[in-house]
């Protein structure tokens, strides 16, 4: 790989990339390209700078490679001006451009969010007007009308942004080939969101067909917040040219300032799972001084409730304030969009919706709800404000509970490092690759060794075996070797050297369950009398009963009835039922954080408290210390505490939430092989609870190998319920690998149709066909993604080379009483849970002022 160093400008106005430019450079035949561009971007009072000189002219050498730099300080333009430069070079007279023949497709551009598709259009096409070319520019995305799909599979427009769902549709239309063999270009922007997740492994393959298709193909990615570049490369290019591949670095440390609004009173004896909106009166504040700001919530019931509240602390902001997040029905969320353009929109409340993507200009502030659990994450979300190189980006932070706080000052320290957290890969999903074979068989069909050496260029499926490899073949055409009575799996023909599929309802089905994209079957939500709002998943909506209210679209509805996948529902008055909740908003603490908290505690227990965050916890950490102790970095704590519910033992690796899990039911099993006795469990980010009406020698369970990693597979799924573990992350697999099928649009299958299937199939390979590679690849996820074996690995490595510490407080400590208060919400009482929290506050905060 070759990197091009770090080069900045000088020009204090920088390149914002945006703004439109409203003159036209003069029409002169031989002016050349560069000079054509350059008076653009000084019609403007620009000046490109030399990173995006270095990328334009590495494009017109024919070059492919990856631009990395910090959000909002040039990225699109880099990459984008490259073929446009090019093209002007290829016809420098004016005269011949003809506006109402424009140039066959030249560029693909992919988005990772069909959201993002209408906001990077409007940013592809100012310099497309603001230089009067003659190219047409669209999108193609789920949002986009069949009669627009159906005129672009007879002619692609010059430049087409897309995202890798939509493109892998494209890829089954034997008749776009030869427009995809006339490219010069793809774009894959925001490369860190697509890069270790299965639709970028989508994406890789993708690309390699384009590759096929188009052998002088270039490929550029985008990327920012990225720890592991060289990675990045390699699944971007492709191994085998990965080290041609042209790395540009431009802004990688942005002004940015962090503040946190840190709460007039810190509880000493904090607890996770309320949101925070006791802060809504400073938040509303931070929101007063600014003209435009996001405010960023981890989930989207987190958005639905910080707006409502919001708004009913500041009713005079009523469509002044917004909603945003993917569940939204598309028009909304382009209003939303619209509103932050023009700037008639003071503050929109949103998840990682708008993460992504071109910045809006307008923005001044970002406001972090609750921590984002990585360093890499809050450096993007601040790139949102300050959308200039050589302007500042300020992010606010709410923290929802005071904890939260030793996060941020770990964040800040991990960004001033330059410890940005790296996407691991992923090594050759085999469902995704059965899917890509399928597209590829109805787009024209293939030859298998050939489509092997395709596949195999990739960085996913370079280790492809050629068992494996047969494995797939005999999957897509015969349903491997206990499907291969039923006709319906026999998706793909074989016709002498070729595999093609010749059903018009095969290919029609696969054409709509395309994509990599797994979540709970989705209804709309619609009014009874009005527009749709948006999608809510079905295992929430089963659960109401007519007349129920919940805060959906930022409005309060009751629901009506259900009838034909669509939720009807009407306004309502009073207070919410409920708050939907929607899968995937769980985000665990990153590995970077974690060693920067670690870190923190170390620093405070030596009594070095760093940072207003720090110092604001003085009273908590010093309580801690008194009662416990601190956790060093290389020490391991680890309370034994009696209480009324029985003998509790804390342990507090500060590992995230996914590695706790696996680790206490690892513990667990390990002690109960020593003894009888039942445990119950618990755990968040920063450690583990073990209840038992027993006590526990620890010292003695640590002797015989508590903490070892040797074992530790075997252990885990001994531990575990794995069967079942596995047979839940097989239904996202089975999903991807087409053995079930969500349904047409409008009549889709339900959430249980789906699983009892996907159930079924698990049972009967289990029985019947031990060795289906899908199978492993379901048990090897769920140690991977679910339980994080190697973090966890390496976490017990970590410990086993460090002081295990064993306290026996009298009482439960400020580190341990939020692990407490999770074990409570899996008791019924006839107190709420918020009643019962405080009663104990109340009583260790009286113990703690006795002292």
């Amino acid at each position: 790989m070759v990197r091009e160093p770090v080069k900045t400008s000088n020009d204090k106005r920088g390149n914002a990339p945006e703004p439109a430019c409203n003159q036209a450079p003069a029409k002169s035949s031989a002016a050349t390209a560069t000079a054509t561009v350059d008076a653009m971007f000084a019609s403007q009072g620009w000046k490109p700078f030399r990173f995006q000189r270095s990328a334009w002219r590495a494009y017109r050498n024919g070059e492919s490679g990856l631009v990395h730099s910090a959000t909002g300080t040039g990225k699109t333009l880099a990459v984008w001006m490259g073929p446009i430069l090019q093209w002007l070079d290829q016809n420098p007279n004016r005269e011949k451009w003809d506006a109402k023949r424009p140039p066959e497709a030249r560029v693909l551009w992919i988005t990772p969010l069909r959201a993002l598709a209408q906001d990077t259009e409007n940013a592809l096409r100012q310099p497309i007007d603001a230089l009067g070319l003659p190219w047409s520019l669209q999108s193609r995305t789920g949002d986009s009308s069949t009669s627009q799909k159906s005129r672009q599979l007879r002619r692609l427009p010059t430049a087409l942004v897309t995202t890798p769902e939509s493109l892998c549709l494209m890829l089954t239309h034997e008749k776009l080939h030869s427009a995809f063999a006339g490219l010069q270009a793809v774009v894959v922007d925001e490369w860190h969101e697509l890069l270790g997740t299965k639709r970028g492994v989508q994406t890789e393959l993708a690309l390699a067909r384009l590759r096929r298709l188009q052998p002088g193909l270039r490929v550029w990615g985008v990327s920012a917040t990225l720890g592991n570049l060289d990675d990045a490369m390699e699944s971007l290019l492709g191994p085998a040219s990965a080290d041609q591949g042209r790395l540009i670095q431009g802004y990688t440390k942005k002004k940015i300032q962090l503040e946190s609004i840190i709460p007039k009173r810190i509880d000493r004896f904090p607890w996770s799972g309320h949101i925070g909106t006791r802060m809504v009166p400073q938040v509303a504040e931070c929101l007063d001084e600014v003209n435009s700001a996001l405010v960023f919530a981890n989930t989207r019931s987190q958005t639905e409730i910080w707006y409502q509240s919001l708004l009913k602390h500041r009713p005079d902001w009523a469509g002044r304030i917004a909603l945003h997040h993917g569940s939204l029905d598309g028009s909304v969320r382009r209003w939303v969009e619209d509103g932050l353009r023009d700037g008639s929109l003071k503050a929109v409340v949103c998840t990682s919706s708008l993460d992504l993507g071109v910045d809006f200009t307008a923005v001044d502030l970002v406001v972090q709800i609750g921590s984002p659990k990585g360093a890499a994450r809050l450096l993007q979300r601040a790139g949102r404000s300050g959308h200039q190189p050589d302007a500042a980006s300020r992010l606010v932070f709410v923290p929802t509970n005071a904890i939260e706080l030793i996060e941020l000052a770990a964040a800040q320290q991990a960004i001033a490092d330059g410890a940005l957290e790296s996407r691991p890969l992923l090594s050759k999903p085999l469902d995704v690759l059965a899917q890509h074979v399928v597209t590829v068989a109805i787009g024209g069909g293939f030859d298998d060794k050939t489509l092997l050496n395709e596949v195999r260029s990739t960085a996913s499926y370079q280790n492809l075996t050629n068992g494996e490899w047969r494995w797939i073949l005999d999957f897509v055409v015969q349903g491997g070797a206990s499907l291969h009575a039923y006709p319906e799996f026999h998706r793909v023909q074989r016709q002498g050297d070729r595999y093609q599929v010749t059903e018009r309802r095969i290919a029609t089905m696969h054409r709509m369950n395309i994509g990599t994209i797994v979540s709970d079957a989705a209804m709309k939500v619609k009014f009874l009398k009005g527009n749709t709002l948006g999608t809510a998943e079905e295992s929430f909506l089963s659960k109401l009963n007519p007349g129920d209210k919940f805060l959906f679209a930022g409005r309060l509805v009751a629901l009506v009835r259900v009838k034909d996948n669509f939720a009807y529902v009407r306004r309502a008055k009073g207070e919410p039922d409920s708050v939907p909740r929607w899968m995937g908003g769980r985000m665990p603490l990153s590995s970077e954080l974690s060693r920067q908290l670690r870190e923190k505690l170390h620093q405070a227990a030596d009594g070095v408290l760093v940072g207003r965050e720090m110092k604001s916890l003085k009273g908590l950490l010093e309580l801690q210390q008194r009662w416990s102790r601190l956790p060093r970095v290389d020490e391991l704590l680890i309370e034994s505490i009696k209480t009324r519910g029985g003998y509790q033992l804390f342990v507090f690796p500060f590992e995230g939430r996914l590695v706790h899990e696996g680790m206490a039911a690892l513990l667990a099993y390990r002690m109960t092989r020593r003894m009888k006795t039942t445990f119950t469990m618990a755990c968040n980010d920063y450690g583990i609870v073990l209840q038992s009406p027993h006590r526990v020698d620890v010292a003695a369970a640590i002797d015989h190998g508590l903490f070892a990693s040797e074992q530790l597979v075997a252990d885990i799924l001994e531990s575990m319920n794995s069967t079942e573990m596995a047979k839940r992350q097989f239904r996202q697999i089975a999903r991807v690998a087409g053995l079930i099928q969500q349904g047409y649009p409008g009549r889709q299958k339900s959430a249980g149709h789906l699983q009892a299937s996907s159930n079924l199939f698990f049972d009967v390979f289990r029985q019947y066909d031990p060795d289906n590679m899908l199978l492993s690849q379901a048990e090897q996820e769920v140690l991977d993604l679910q339980l994080e074996t190697d973090r966890m690995a390496s976490a017990l490595d970590r410990i086993e080379n460090s002081t295990v510490v064993v306290t026996a407080p009298d009482r439960v400590t400020p580190l341990s009483f939020p692990l407490l208060v999770d074990k409570l919400r899996e008791r019924v009482s006839s107190e709420t849970l918020a009643q019962r929290i405080q009663r104990m506050q109340q009583q260790l905060e009286k113990a703690a002022g006795a002292e």
